[in-house]
């Protein structure tokens, strides 16, 4: 009788232990389910499209390699377009990165005001993409811009600069855009990187003598490594999918100026976007959107093992 009373009880701990262990599964099984759907799947889909010919509604025409052979054989504008895009992310990466880390240290060792510069620096983070683009037009417009209005009362300028139709002044706007918008980001991830910094170490380096530059030269930059090595691999992936910002400067309201002049502020987001949605070219959208996975992969690769040191390469 003892032993069939145990059994039962074994045999009811082991259900109560497989139950334990199926409702996590339960709980994460909506999460899964609406993954599978909305993102899984389209990616398996749209590489499924890339070798295909497709304008949406008709038949899809399976042209192989085509459009892969044509992206990189047959169009040059994906290759003006790569090449804006790793310009303005070189022009604006090494000032965020630089200049987040600076303004961090400064702000961290600010005895009053500390609050008020950390959040007057990261409001612009914080703010829609549509309002930038409307600050920046305006600020560099030929005729009304604010830009012009002061260097012409400075008498920096004889006549105002046609900034927006420029080829370089045009990246250069946009790299300022990117800045101006992302620098609190960098401010903020910063900040926090040093507030988790051990405060005995520096205290033992003052006492030993250090003053402020070397402190933060031989103290700070190091312990940030891992979050500088970090934010260098995001700004990677952020910076080759550029869109917002050029855009919303020059094809916000309309479509008749798309890639700014000469196609110099157009990003390989954009091409992407103007061949899907605009020419309707839903397959050859496809094709580019998986060559600038490859390419986020082998830049991403690239960035890391650049800033990661010796030792710490896997």
């Amino acid at each position: 009788m003892n032993a069939q009373v145990q059994a039962q009880t074994a045999v009811k701990t082991r259900a109560k232990r497989s139950g334990m262990k199926l409702w996590p599964y339960l709980f994460s099984l909506p999460f899964v389910l609406f993954y599978a759907a909305f993102q899984f799947y389209p990616i398996l889909y749209s590489f499924y499209l890339s070798f295909h010919d497709w304008n949406g509604v008709g038949d899809k025409q399976f042209v192989g390699l085509a459009n892969y052979i044509t992206l990189f054989t047959k169009d040059p504008l994906f290759y003006k377009s790569l090449y804006n895009t790793i310009v303005i992310m070189l022009m604006s990466m090494p000032v965020m990165i630089l200049g987040g880390m600076v303004l961090a240290y400064l702000i961290f060792n600010m005895a009053k005001g500390r609050m008020f510069f950390q959040t007057a620096n990261f409001l612009p983070y914080i703010t829609t993409p549509v309002a930038i683009g409307f600050i920046f037009s305006f600020m560099f417009d030929w005729q009304t811009g604010i830009v012009n209005s002061i260097l012409l009362k400075l008498g920096a300028l004889n006549e105002g600069v046609y900034w927006l139709q420029d080829p370089w002044l045009s990246r250069v706007i946009i790299a300022v855009m990117i800045v101006w918008r992302n620098l609190g980001y960098f401010l903020a991830i910063y900040l926090a990187g040093m507030t988790a910094i051990p405060q005995d170490i520096y205290e033992a380096a003052k006492v030993d003598g250090s003053s402020g530059v070397h402190t933060f030269i031989r103290i700070t930059l190091p312990m940030l490594r891992n979050i500088t090595v970090f934010l260098v691999v995001t700004s990677m992936i952020g910076g080759l999918q550029l869109f917002d910002e050029p855009k919303l400067l020059y094809g916000g309201w309309t479509a008749n100026q798309v890639g700014g002049p000469d196609n110099a502020a157009l990003t390989v987001i954009w091409k992407f976007v103007n061949d899907s949605f605009m020419n309707i070219k839903f397959g050859y959208g496809s094709a580019i959107a998986y060559a600038l996975f490859v390419i986020i992969v082998l830049f991403s690769v690239a960035s890391y093992k650049l800033s990661m040191g010796k030792g710490d390469k896997a």
